[in-house]
Protein backbone atom coordinates (compact mmCIF):
# COMPACT_ATOMS: atom_id res chain seq x y z
CA UNK A 1 0.00 0.00 0.00
CA UNK A 2 1.40 3.28 -1.01
CA UNK A 3 1.45 6.53 1.13
CA UNK A 4 -1.80 8.10 -0.16
CA UNK A 5 -3.75 4.46 0.25
CA UNK A 6 -2.44 4.49 4.04
CA UNK A 7 -3.62 8.15 4.56
CA UNK A 8 -6.59 7.87 2.97
CA UNK A 9 -7.39 4.54 4.61
CA UNK A 10 -6.52 5.82 8.90
CA UNK A 11 -3.37 4.15 8.88
CA UNK A 12 0.08 5.80 9.63
CA UNK A 13 1.48 7.09 7.46
CA UNK A 14 4.57 8.92 5.90
CA UNK A 15 4.00 12.63 4.38
CA UNK A 16 7.00 12.96 3.04
CA UNK A 17 6.30 10.94 0.65
CA UNK A 18 7.22 12.67 -2.89
CA UNK A 19 3.54 12.10 -4.11
CA UNK A 20 1.89 13.60 -1.13
CA UNK A 21 4.51 16.68 -1.50
CA UNK A 22 3.45 17.11 -4.68
CA UNK A 23 -0.12 16.96 -4.08
CA UNK A 24 0.35 19.38 -1.59
CA UNK A 25 2.38 22.03 -3.45
CA UNK A 26 0.31 21.90 -6.11
CA UNK A 27 -2.72 22.55 -3.36
CA UNK A 28 -0.84 25.52 -2.22
CA UNK A 29 -0.15 27.15 -5.38
CA UNK A 30 -4.08 26.77 -6.63
CA UNK A 31 -4.96 28.28 -3.17
CA UNK A 32 -2.27 30.98 -2.76
CA UNK A 33 -3.30 31.82 -6.61
CA UNK A 34 -7.26 32.07 -5.18
CA UNK A 35 -6.25 33.98 -2.15
CA UNK A 36 -4.47 36.55 -4.03
CA UNK A 37 -7.11 36.82 -7.58
CA UNK A 38 -8.44 40.55 -7.10
CA UNK A 39 -12.23 39.96 -5.74
CA UNK A 40 -13.75 41.69 -8.65
CA UNK A 41 -12.82 38.79 -11.18
CA UNK A 42 -15.28 36.03 -9.48
CA UNK A 43 -15.28 34.08 -12.88
CA UNK A 44 -11.46 33.26 -12.26
CA UNK A 45 -11.97 32.58 -8.52
CA UNK A 46 -14.69 29.96 -8.67
CA UNK A 47 -12.77 28.32 -11.53
CA UNK A 48 -9.34 27.65 -9.38
CA UNK A 49 -11.36 26.63 -6.52
CA UNK A 50 -13.08 23.98 -9.14
CA UNK A 51 -9.17 22.92 -9.67
CA UNK A 52 -8.84 22.43 -5.78
CA UNK A 53 -11.78 20.89 -4.82
CA UNK A 54 -12.55 17.80 -5.37
CA UNK A 55 -16.19 17.16 -5.33
CA UNK A 56 -18.89 19.35 -5.77
CA UNK A 57 -22.57 19.21 -6.27
CA UNK A 58 -23.80 23.18 -6.98
CA UNK A 59 -23.29 26.69 -5.80
CA UNK A 60 -20.86 26.96 -3.54
CA UNK A 61 -19.13 30.43 -2.16
CA UNK A 62 -15.58 30.15 -0.75
CA UNK A 63 -14.63 34.36 0.80
CA UNK A 64 -10.65 34.14 0.54
CA UNK A 65 -8.33 33.18 2.16
CA UNK A 66 -8.95 29.83 2.12
CA UNK A 67 -6.35 27.07 2.31
CA UNK A 68 -5.94 23.48 2.30
CA UNK A 69 -3.59 20.42 1.94
CA UNK A 70 -4.94 18.45 -1.01
CA UNK A 71 -8.38 19.70 -1.85
CA UNK A 72 -8.90 16.28 -3.51
CA UNK A 73 -10.43 15.35 -0.71
CA UNK A 74 -13.02 17.85 0.13
CA UNK A 75 -16.67 17.26 -0.99
CA UNK A 76 -18.83 19.96 -1.11
CA UNK A 77 -22.87 20.11 -0.59
CA UNK A 78 -25.30 22.30 -2.76
CA UNK A 79 -25.54 26.03 -1.25
CA UNK A 80 -22.34 25.70 0.30
CA UNK A 81 -21.04 29.32 1.49
CA UNK A 82 -17.53 30.06 4.00
CA UNK A 83 -16.74 33.12 5.55
CA UNK A 84 -13.44 34.22 5.48
CA UNK A 85 -9.90 32.30 6.55
CA UNK A 86 -11.76 28.71 6.14
CA UNK A 87 -8.60 25.71 6.80
CA UNK A 88 -9.38 22.41 5.65
CA UNK A 89 -6.58 19.72 6.48
CA UNK A 90 -8.09 17.30 4.41
CA UNK A 91 -5.51 13.88 4.75
CA UNK A 92 -8.77 12.38 5.13
CA UNK A 93 -12.29 12.82 3.15
CA UNK A 94 -14.21 16.03 4.69
CA UNK A 95 -17.84 16.00 3.29
CA UNK A 96 -20.13 18.94 3.66
CA UNK A 97 -23.69 18.28 3.52
CA UNK A 98 -26.34 20.97 1.79
CA UNK A 99 -26.70 24.50 3.31
CA UNK A 100 -23.79 24.47 5.00
CA UNK A 101 -22.73 28.05 6.57
CA UNK A 102 -19.35 28.33 8.03
CA UNK A 103 -18.23 31.56 9.84
CA UNK A 104 -14.75 33.39 9.65
CA UNK A 105 -11.73 31.76 10.85
CA UNK A 106 -13.49 28.02 11.03
CA UNK A 107 -10.95 25.09 10.55
CA UNK A 108 -11.62 21.27 9.91
CA UNK A 109 -8.48 19.22 10.85
CA UNK A 110 -8.24 15.83 9.80
CA UNK A 111 -4.72 15.23 10.59
CA UNK A 112 -3.47 13.38 13.92
CA UNK A 113 -0.09 12.83 15.27
CA UNK A 114 0.92 9.81 17.30
CA UNK A 115 0.87 10.24 20.72
CA UNK A 116 4.35 8.20 21.42
CA UNK A 117 6.56 10.85 20.78
CA UNK A 118 9.22 7.86 19.43
CA UNK A 119 6.56 7.19 16.51
CA UNK A 120 5.97 11.34 16.12
CA UNK A 121 9.23 12.18 15.53
CA UNK A 122 9.43 9.73 12.84
CA UNK A 123 7.19 12.56 11.02
CA UNK A 124 4.46 9.79 10.93
CA UNK A 125 0.84 10.87 11.00
CA UNK A 126 -2.51 9.37 10.33
CA UNK A 127 -6.02 11.06 9.54
CA UNK A 128 -9.76 10.46 10.29
CA UNK A 129 -12.81 11.33 8.06
CA UNK A 130 -14.73 14.55 9.00
CA UNK A 131 -18.57 14.51 7.92
CA UNK A 132 -20.99 17.38 8.61
CA UNK A 133 -24.55 16.89 7.92
CA UNK A 134 -27.24 19.50 5.69
CA UNK A 135 -28.64 22.50 6.93
CA UNK A 136 -25.83 22.92 9.82
CA UNK A 137 -23.97 26.77 10.57
CA UNK A 138 -20.64 27.18 12.19
CA UNK A 139 -20.28 30.34 14.10
CA UNK A 140 -16.98 32.23 13.96
CA UNK A 141 -13.53 30.55 15.10
CA UNK A 142 -14.79 27.14 15.09
CA UNK A 143 -12.13 24.18 15.15
CA UNK A 144 -13.30 20.63 14.20
CA UNK A 145 -11.02 17.58 15.21
CA UNK A 146 -10.55 14.30 13.15
CA UNK A 147 -13.03 11.92 13.00
CA UNK A 148 -15.86 14.02 13.71
CA UNK A 149 -19.64 14.04 12.53
CA UNK A 150 -21.93 16.58 13.13
CA UNK A 151 -25.42 15.75 12.57
CA UNK A 152 -28.36 17.61 10.64
CA UNK A 153 -29.72 21.06 11.46
CA UNK A 154 -26.86 21.90 13.88
CA UNK A 155 -25.69 24.88 15.09
CA UNK A 156 -21.98 24.72 16.81
CA UNK A 157 -21.26 28.37 18.67
CA UNK A 158 -18.66 30.14 17.85
CA UNK A 159 -15.03 30.05 19.27
CA UNK A 160 -16.40 25.86 20.02
CA UNK A 161 -13.59 23.18 19.44
CA UNK A 162 -15.34 20.23 18.54
CA UNK A 163 -13.84 17.09 19.65
CA UNK A 164 -16.51 14.65 19.28
CA UNK A 165 -19.87 13.87 17.37
CA UNK A 166 -22.82 15.69 17.35
CA UNK A 167 -25.86 14.54 16.87
CA UNK A 168 -28.67 16.32 14.94
CA UNK A 169 -31.10 18.82 15.72
CA UNK A 170 -28.33 20.24 18.70
CA UNK A 171 -27.01 23.39 19.66
CA UNK A 172 -23.64 23.02 20.76
CA UNK A 173 -20.74 25.28 22.20
CA UNK A 174 -17.82 25.65 24.34
CA UNK A 175 -14.17 23.97 24.71
CA UNK A 176 -15.15 20.80 24.27
CA UNK A 177 -18.07 21.39 22.38
CA UNK A 178 -21.07 19.48 23.87
CA UNK A 179 -24.51 20.18 23.05
CA UNK A 180 -26.57 22.73 25.17
CA UNK A 181 -30.03 21.86 23.62
CA UNK A 182 -31.27 20.44 21.04
CA UNK A 183 -32.73 22.81 17.66
CA UNK A 184 -36.24 22.47 17.28
CA UNK A 185 -36.24 23.99 14.09
CA UNK A 186 -36.26 20.21 12.08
Amino acid sequence: MGEREKMLSGVLYDPSDETLVNNRNSCKILCQKFNSTPYCEAELKKELLNQIIGKTKGDFTIEPSFWCDYGYNIELGKNFYSNHNLVVLDCALVTFGDNVFIGPNCSFYTAEHPIDYKTRNKGLESAKPIKIGNNVWFGGSVTVLAGVTIGNNSVIGAGSVVVRDVPSNSVAVGNPCRVIKKNDNK
